[in-house]
């Protein structure tokens, strides 16, 4: 077998690569703009004295979105194992232009009362369920469509492309805090980002039409087609994922601590600079567009690092620097009174996340056979998100407002020591087959091992 898929199979690697990604830039950009224009429109649907509730309501909105991630995970993971990864695609980000624009047009508290909140809140749970089949279908497809040697690589372009869904969002934020007044932000403003998420989605939906299924989807449809009938009616069910609960559960527990660590770096920052650091909204936001940029360009080289030593050693890495380090690094940002203070130290604990969102997508996929794998990834994955991930910005918020905020770095380190002890009690996925010519490729390698070691000890 080639060490290197011919020119045109490097080429529809490439493409699907390109296409998954962006398709995945414009979900997550959707997903994230909520949280970073959050401190423009809090007022507009819960008014109110308490800038810290005001931002409490709407976060709370946002931790309920995460609540419709199990369900999205498991409806668009079943349809992504039975229909295929291209098709779950294309659904989800059909969902996420629907919830941009009712976003966009929900009228405000002194519009319509609190009706303008409950459109918020079904947008939100019609994104939660949209990015809960996203966020497996894409991790499944780049993981599929990558070479067997580069499956780290191509699955870290998963939160590339996610940090720059995110910073699209904060540079559009940017361009209005420089060419809008405070004022006109908060009147309409924060709109404009919604009503450019729309429109994105829409030519994501014509480019994901075009994207190809991967091959190991193929050839398991080809060859649950020549088996009973009975074996292909439960691809993609949770009848079948119960034969898989233990990935499940590892899929949960090594989810756990990233998904904390990143949400607290990532869409909490903003406002932990700005309600406790006391800095200014447009360089507060300036910090995290800066970190976030370099952050993104640091995730190849982690995934190719994972294809030469392993995944363990990124995680166990990921998971002792969060462990240990939180506390001192929210501590000093909390007081860091210039943008380079607060630079450097966002990136110091970026740095440590990418040991876990470089390859959380590749590992992940690695636990499940192709029949399953979808729905393997979504499930698990999106219920710790809606138990930890969505609520870890609430969580540090009701901690800020009892007047015990250094509470919640130990929470953040405590989770990241659950997710530890997984890591160092978990199998090595690098080598793991993906698909039935992958493990039967691994049978002859096996076969003629010993039949090569036997022929070197007669010469």
């Amino acid at each position: 077998m080639p060490a290197s898929p011919p020119g045109d199979e490097r080429r529809k690697r490439r493409l699907a690569l390109v296409g998954g990604s962006l398709g995945n830039l414009v979900e997550w950009y959707d997903w994230f703009v909520y949280a970073s224009f959050a401190i423009y429109f809090a007022d507009s649907f819960f008014p109110g004295e308490n800038p810290t509730t005001q931002l409490m309501n709407t976060a709370g909105i946002f931790a309920v979105g995460f609540l419709m991630r199990p369900v999205g995970g498991w409806i668009l993971g079943r349809a992504a194992d039975r229909h295929g990864r291209k098709s779950a695609l294309t659904l989800t980000v059909t969902m996420m232009s629907v919830a941009a624009l009712l976003i966009a047009v929900a009228p405000t508290y002194g519009q319509a009362g609190y009706f303008g909140a409950l459109v918020l809140l079904l947008a939100r749970l019609l994104q939660g369920m949209s990015i809960g089949g996203e966020y497996a279908a894409s991790a499944t497809y780049l993981t599929e469509a990558s070479a067997r040697n580069r499956r780290g690589l191509g699955s870290s372009f998963q939160y590339v492309s996610m940090t720059c869904g995110q910073l699209l969002g904060l540079g559009i934020l940017i361009t209005l805090q420089h060419t809008l007044t405070t004022a006109q932000l908060e009147s309409w403003g924060w709109r404009i980002p919604f009503l450019v998420g729309a429109l994105f989605a829409v030519v994501v939906f014509w480019l994901r039409r075009r994207l190809e299924e991967t091959d190991a989807f193929k050839e398991e449809t080809a060859a649950a087609a020549g088996e009973d009938a009975h074996d292909d009616s439960t691809r993609g069910t949770l009848k079948a994922l119960w034969h898989y609960r233990r990935q499940a559960g590892l899929v949960m527990a090594l989810t756990l601590g990233g998904t904390v660590a990143y949400y607290t770096y990532t869409t909490y920052l903003t406002k932990y600079l700005v309600g406790s650091a006391g800095m200014e909204k447009t360089t507060a936001t300036l910090v995290s567009f800066t970190a976030l940029a370099l952050f993104a360009v640091l995730q190849p080289f982690a995934g190719m690092l994972s294809d030469r030593i392993g995944r363990r050693p990124l995680l166990i890495t990921f998971a002792v620097g969060c462990t240990v380090g939180t506390y001192p690094i929210m501590t000093a940002l909390g007081s860091a009174s210039s943008y380079w203070s607060a630079l450097g130290l966002s990136l110091l604990a970026l740095v440590i996340v990418t040991g876990y969102t470089s390859i959380n997508a590749a590992v992940k996929a690695e636990l499940f056979p192709t029949r399953v794998r979808a729905l393997g990834v979504a499930l698990p994955y999106a219920i710790a998100n809606a138990l930890f991930g969505g609520t870890a910005e609430y969580v540090a918020l009701w901690f800020k407002n009892s007047g015990h905020e250094t509470m919640f770095f130990w929470y953040v380190s405590g989770c990241a020591l659950i997710s530890l002890v997984t890591y160092v009690l978990m199998p090595d996925t690098r080598n793991a087959a993906l698909s039935r010519a992958e493990a039967e490729a691994d049978g002859e390698a096996a076969r003629e091992r010993p039949a090569a070691a036997t022929a070197e000890a007669a010469r």
